[in-house]
């Protein structure tokens, strides 16, 4: 095992060599909660947004980093999943369900994400994120998701795979 060499650290993120690699650790986070969203009306819930390192505008499932609030310390992944599909959607969840953990870029990060399926919605307010987000959201109904994804894509937005795998998963009994 070689020797962990910290290049720099910022506010969120440290660049780290281990050997011959570098790759990113997130600071003051265990990681991301992505949650998958379907409303009674058989609605999934995205949120577009512009990514600065793509610059570019993306299609999301809603997510956020998990304990990353000042005194949210001990946070739990699902509380962070409920807070962040809040925050982005105006929609709160009776119950969260974890389904899979696995790593958000393994070649680049050490962050690992936690995708959850969001049931008993209720909106209770309008999204759009916190005061620096600009998201915009959206109700596609299941129906239609493939094609109005393929549609997205071809007019420019950058669909971020998450979206896909939170699909397969909503799918699966």
């Amino acid at each position: 095992m070689n020797p962990k060499t910290t290049l720099h650290t910022g506010k969120f993120l440290a660049l780290i060599q281990e050997g011959h690699w570098e790759y990113v650790d997130r600071v003051n986070s265990p990681g991301a909660a992505i949650i998958a969203a379907v409303t009674d009306a058989q609605t999934l819930l995205l949120v577009e947004q512009y990514r600065i390192p793509l610059h570019s505008r993306t299609i999301e499932l809603p997510a956020g980093m998990i304990g990353d609030e000042p005194g949210s310390g001990n946070e739990s992944q699902a509380e962070a999943a409920r807070r962040e599909l809040l925050e982005e959607t105006g929609y709160d969840a009776g119950h969260m369900e974890a389904l899979f953990t696995s790593p958000s870029s393994a070649g680049l990060t050490s962050e690992r994400v936690t995708i959850f399926r969001a049931s008993q919605l209720r909106q209770v307010g309008k999204g759009g994120g916190v005061a620096h987000e600009d998201i915009t959201v959206h109700e596609v109904p299941l129906a239609e998701i493939n094609t109005w994804l393929i549609t997205k894509a071809k007019a420019g937005f950058l669909i971020d795979a998450k979206v896909y795998a939170g699909l397969y998963f909503l799918t699966q009994k």
